[in-house]
């Protein structure tokens, strides 16, 4: 297995361990809270369970990889956005910024 693919692998479940924590964890429906978002919070849990799946089958489907890899920059887009409009610091910020980069790395291997 190559990095290239160990990259979607990786984002692909942690985007799907996102997705379902979103409706299950305690944990996360503060931080939806805390953002902001807490009424959106199952929405954008959808997205990014979908967007996991959606790039493990990536894999196999290059149209869908496109498509998800560019949700997944349009969510942590947001994600650093509103995590600097509340104001987190630095280390809270990092996560959504790697998987930012993740995704950018990943459109554009695809492309």
């Amino acid at each position: 297995m190559n990095i290239y693919n160990i990259i979607i692998v990786f984002t692909s479940i942690s985007f799907i361990a996102y997705g379902v924590n979103s409706f299950i964890s305690n944990k996360m429906i503060l931080e939806f809270r805390r953002w902001g978002l807490e009424k959106r919070r199952k929405e954008i849990g959808s997205f990014q369970l979908a967007c996991g799946i959606g790039i493990l089958i990536g894999l196999k489907l290059n149209t869908v990889l496109i498509f998800s890899s560019a949700i997944l920059i349009i969510m942590m887009l947001v994600a650093v956005y509103v995590r600097l409009k509340i104001k987190d610091n630095i280390s809270e910020i990092l996560p959504a910024l790697a998987y930012l980069i993740l995704g950018i790395i990943i459109l554009q291997h695809t492309i």
